[in-house]
């Protein structure tokens, strides 16, 4: 599935501002999951509740609301000398 196949899937339920399938760099190939940006709350909710579990393109998908990350922590072991 590429970005326009993801947009699709999502735009049955209201408007998408961005859809991206995340590749692997080296190879081009899907790395199995993406981000679908959409401008209105409910019809993010409601595409959540109907494709959440659904089965795409032969694959069950999992659907949520992203969440940011945690700042990571420094890692106190590295050692920053060349």
């Amino acid at each position: 599935m590429g970005d326009g196949e993801l947009r699709e899937v999502f735009e049955v339920y209201g408007e998408v501002s961005s859809a991206r399938v995340i590749s692997d760099r080296e190879t081009g190939r899907s790395k199995g999951f993406g981000f679908v940006e959409m401008p209105d709350d409910s019809a993010a909710n409601e595409a959540i509740e109907a494709l959440n579990g659904k089965e795409v393109e032969g694959r069950t998908i999992r659907v949520n609301e992203a969440r940011p990350r945690e700042p990571r922590q420094p890692r106190s072991d590295f050692n920053r000398n060349f």
